[in-house]
């Protein structure tokens, strides 16, 4: 049987998650035990081994051809894969860490350290939220998706991350409709199930987190 080690609440390790889920790829989802190491983990069927996203992404678009998930347009192909730069880039440094790496345990997010939640660094998380989300709502007006016709990996990269900050309500959903509207049909596909089941033990997510139409 195929395993992924993971981490429930890292943004990499949920983008696992959703890309495995749509390759319609089998396998046993198991926790990490050390969340200082990197995530996440894949092991195949023949034991090969593969660390890292890119390395994932890499190793599945190759080996599980069946619903690629890179768009075949070379246009739509580029601009998915700069979404998904931009996901594990920018916006994880910019807003992510800001935010979920100071509300969530480290054993849940893979975060270097633990220490008290710094209010200030969580602002200015929340101010670059704003920013990502007026952007994201511009490129959804071209069609309804971030690069083109269909979601593709770049829809998942980003929606893998909101999806950590809705777990804690952080996103502001009322002001962004476009957004809003874009990431509710992301949540309603059947990838998203084991995500929008999540729960951190003594810490339940916002009423909302798991609702298909909020």
């Amino acid at each position: 049987m195929r395993r992924l080690i993971h981490l429930m609440l890292s943004p990499s390790c949920r983008l696992a998650r959703l890309i495995l889920a749509e390759k319609r790829v089998a396998c046993d989802p198991t926790s990490a035990e050390d969340a200082r190491n990197p995530m996440p983990v894949f092991i195949d069927q023949d034991g090969t081994r593969i660390e890292g996203i890119w390395a994932l992404v890499d190793h599945l678009e190759t080996h599980f051809p069946d619903h690629p998930l890179a768009p075949e347009d070379a246009g739509e192909r580029r601009a998915s894969l700069r979404w998904l730069d931009w996901a594990l880039g920018p916006f994880h440094e910019q807003v992510t860490q800001r935010i979920l790496y100071e509300k969530a345990a480290q054993r849940f997010t893979g975060a270097p350290g633990r220490r008290a939640p710094d209010m200030n660094v969580i602002r200015a998380g929340r101010d670059e939220l704003k920013l990502a989300l007026a952007a994201i709502g511009r490129a959804l007006e071209a069609g309804g998706n971030l690069s083109g016709r269909a979601p593709a990996l770049g829809d998942l990269a980003v929606a893998a991350q909101l999806s950590g900050l809705d777990y804690f309500g952080e996103v502001p959903w009322g002001d962004f409709p476009a957004a809003n509207e874009w990431y509710v049909r992301m949540k309603s596909r059947p990838s998203f199930r084991s995500i929008l089941a999540d729960r951190v033990p003594g810490q339940p997510p916002a009423a909302h987190y798991a609702e298909l139409d909020f």
